[in-house]
């Protein structure tokens, strides 16, 4: 039913917004350059990799020795207003349809926080990640990460159609009142570096 549910709306999305999305493309090319699409492994269903899809937001800035600068300084303007009305996360629909992901589930993090998660946080991934979920509509990125993953874990033992529901229509009204975006003095959210597993 959830496998069903997702494909039906995600294509219904795509189509419903197709000429909105093809916009959004073409501004991205014009105003940030190729690729289109940012691409990134992510942790999935069990901690398998896949490729996660999201349009640009930022450019590919670097200092004097070649690393990248901060997201702050890489974050462009028309990245902001992406974000700001969750008009990034699209292409993560690529995704849903793919069966790599489902429309509501735990956000799919970095690789390189699956080491530094305890017992109890990996219990997120044994769901598949999705574009929404219970920690979206209750802070986003505004909350701790401790606090996050205490969410996502409700989620993993406690879901079903009628919380997909509530979480669907819940990040709806989240998008149009553009709560939780970032984190206090950040841009997105800090890096998450690890918890105190308490025995």
């Amino acid at each position: 039913m959830k496998r069903m549910i997702d494909l039906t709306i995600s294509l219904m999305i795509l189509i419903v917004f197709s000429p909105i999305l093809l916009i959004v493309g073409v501004m991205v090319r014009f105003k940030m350059g190729s690729p289109i699409l940012f691409k990134q492994a992510r942790p999935g269903l069990y901690g398998k990799p896949f490729n996660l899809y999201k349009f640009r937001t930022m450019v590919d800035l670097k200092d004097s020795n070649g690393e990248l600068l901060s997201d702050e300084l890489r974050l462009t303007n028309f990245g902001k207003l992406l974000r700001k009305f969750s008009l990034d996360e699209f292409p993560q629909l690529i995704n849903v349809i793919k069966g790599e992901m489902s429309l509501v589930g735990p956000r799919p993090l970095l690789m390189e926080y699956l080491s530094l998660y305890t017992k109890e946080q990996m219990l997120r991934h044994d769901v598949k990640p999705g574009i929404t979920g219970w920690a979206q509509v209750n802070g986003r990125n505004a909350i701790t990460w401790e606090e996050k993953f205490k969410l996502d874990n409700w989620y993993v033992k406690n879901h079903n159609f009628i919380v997909d529901l509530k979480i669907l229509f819940s990040t709806f009204i989240k998008v149009i009142k553009k709560e939780g975006i970032s984190q206090q003095g950040q841009v997105t959210m800090e890096k998450f570096k690890g918890s105190i597993e308490v025995m």
